[in-house]
């Protein structure tokens, strides 16, 4: 049995997501193609596909294979351009996740940077607060913000975010300060539902966790908004450090209540292990991970 062969055919199934586009994609009689699999599920002793009459759809096991071989085609393609010379040009499609809001304020930016000065290379940006499978989904590159989950995936770190509390010059001049999170009772807060509904605000100090019960005067379902309202001047709000940096530098907020703040979350460039690094990819982390660095610069 060709191994190599069997993988290409499992791929080309998967994306064709029926046995008859694998066949015309990879011009292999669909016999073949239907045999060649029976083979490899014979091989491995498990139930790569279920088949029926009207539809195709891959086991666990399948899409799992299907993603080790999407990886292993992807190295031997990248071989085969060290060979042939193209390695020294960064070339292709580079696909990258970030979270919505850190994706549109920093990672953007740095995007368009980026192609002005790699003519070669495309990239599909994929905005969105879920973590994605970088395997299944076929993503060079992921932001991830948080602690990580165990895995085989490579990590770097790039910098770390605050949860901060905070309220424009404006508020604090009628209502004054809160100097513990207990004051917070007695405040205006926005509340910003994308953090989750719970209308309890965290904070720690030497005695532990505090869950601080708020009665919010504003709520809000984004981040824009939230701090929209508190650079208003409507009251206090809560958000994260990289979110309100512009606010920050033009004194529009101002921060409350930082010896009592959460952890930092870390942040992590983060991509598939286990394989050559493509040129596009390495050229991309060189050219990033700096400027996202000084993106992240904890703020004091």
């Amino acid at each position: 049995m060709d191994r190599l062969e069997a993988m290409l055919i499992m791929v080309a199934v998967a994306d064709g997501g029926s046995l008859s586009q694998a066949s015309r994609k990879l011009k292999i009689p669909l016999a073949s193609i239907s045999r060649k699999i029976s083979e490899l599920e014979a091989h491995l002793n498990v139930k790569l596909l279920i088949r029926s009459t009207r539809s195709l759809e891959l086991t666990d096991y399948g899409r799992s294979y299907v993603g080790h071989c999407r990886r292993i085609l992807d190295d031997i393609e990248e071989a085969e351009r060290m060979v042939i010379g193209e390695y020294s040009a960064p070339r292709g499609l580079l696909t990258i996740t970030a979270p919505v809001v850190f994706g549109k304020l920093h990672v953007i930016p740095i995007i368009a940077e980026f192609l002005n000065n790699f003519p070669e290379v495309n990239i599909q940006l994929l905005l969105t607060d879920s973590d994605l499978d970088l395997i299944e989904e076929k993503i060079d590159l992921a932001v991830r913000i948080g602690d990580l989950a165990n895995s085989t995936l490579i990590a770097s770190k790039i910098g770390e975010i605050r949860h901060i509390t905070c309220g424009s010059s404006f508020y604090f001049n009628k209502h004054g300060k809160p100097k513990i999170p207990q004051e917070l009772n007695l405040h205006n807060c926005i509340n910003i539902s994308a953090f989750g509904t719970a209308k309890n605000w965290v904070y720690y100090s030497n005695k532990g966790k505090m869950n601080i019960k708020i009665q919010p005067r504003l709520e809000v379902t984004t981040v824009e908004a939230g701090i929209e309202a508190a650079a208003l001047g409507v009251g206090i709000t809560r958000a994260l450090s990289y979110q309100i940096n512009y606010y920050l530098k033009n004194n529009k907020l101002e921060i409350i209540l930082e010896n009592y703040e959460p952890k930092p979350w870390p942040v992590h460039l983060v991509f598939a292990s286990g394989r050559i690094i493509p040129n596009k990819l390495r050229s991309f982390l060189e050219f990033a991970k700096p400027k996202l660095k000084d993106h992240l610069i904890y703020i004091h």
